[in-house]
């Protein structure tokens, strides 16, 4: 939502002062489908040349992912931290070979089918799965262990960023494809000299819109989007980095209490729920 709202000011804050300056928009507006034809297909055309298939439909989605925000929200860690819970006290109790039906079966899982988001989030349910499976293979060092993770964490990570970095590259080439565009009209109005001035500052300014589309697009869209998603990308990978810590303090011997907390004070401090909250969701999920 904000960065409609941030959208929305930006048109209304750049054109309305335009206009409040004695500008007028007639140039612009005639300008404006041939300039954004040649500067938007240039770019998409590009950024497609420069992608796989699938960076470019990740990008898409990526857009949306910008309008509905993070992923995680306050309630999906807080049911981490009892789904975190309940596997580490029953390993605890009863021995990992007492999580094999879970570790083996997750979708089928009682106790994962209690937490339908997190099950069904492919990564996060991989990184739980196999950070178990592993201490059942006896790779139980806690240093290696977390080397392990850190390395599906990195990787995971850095193909999430494929799509703010690639609309980033796009900003950075907006400003230089709108010049492009630019000389194109300068081109068009040089052919035309024996026109009269009226008409060849119109020409004039028509191209001239091809170098104010790339700069606007680029600056004041296309960048904060970019930045807006990288954001979002981070923000969610701080869930996973709450799954390994928890694991670590699973191999040090922590008690399940003690190896929620842990993962609770490493959640971002806008979604962190409290110890008390924690205590409450936990015996809620006991009750149930």
């Amino acid at each position: 939502m904000n960065i409609i709202v941030g959208f929305i000011l930006v048109m209304i804050l750049v054109f309305g002062g335009f206009l409040l300056s004695g500008g007028e928009m007639g140039p612009i507006l005639h300008a404006l489908p041939f300039e954004g034809m040649m500067i938007g297909g240039a770019s998409l055309g590009a950024f497609v040349a420069a992608n796989s298939f699938g960076d470019v439909i990740g990008t898409f989605k990526g857009l949306i992912k910008c309008l509905k925000g993070p992923k995680w929200k306050q309630q999906d860690y807080i049911d981490l931290l009892n789904l975190m819970y309940t596997l580490t006290k029953m390993y605890q109790k009863d021995g990992v070979l007492a999580l094999d039906e879970h570790i083996e079966n997750p979708k089928e899982s009682a106790i994962f089918s209690q937490f339908p988001k997190l099950q069904n989030d492919h990564f996060a349910l991989d990184l739980v799965t196999d950070s178990f499976r592993m201490l059942a293979l006896q790779f139980d060092d806690p240093f290696q262990t977390e080397d392990v993770i850190n390395k599906k964490i990195k990787k995971h990570h850095h193909e999430a960023l494929v799509a703010p970095h690639g609309l980033q590259t796009v900003a950075d080439g907006l400003p230089a494809i709108g010049i492009v565009a630019a000389v194109l009209g300068v081109i068009k109005t040089m052919g035309s000299i024996d026109k009269p001035p009226t008409v060849l500052g119109e020409m004039i300014g028509g191209a001239l819109v091809g170098t104010f589309l790339g700069v606007f697009l680029a600056y004041c869209f296309v960048a904060p989007l970019s930045s807006r998603l990288s954001a979002i990308e981070e923000q969610d990978g701080a869930f996973y980095n709450v799954i390994r810590d928890i694991f670590i303090a699973i191999l040090q011997n922590h008690s399940p209490t003690i190896c929620v907390e842990i993962g609770r004070g490493n959640i971002p401090s806008v979604l962190q729920p409290s110890f008390y909250e924690m205590e409450e969701a936990r015996q809620d999920m006991a009750e149930a």
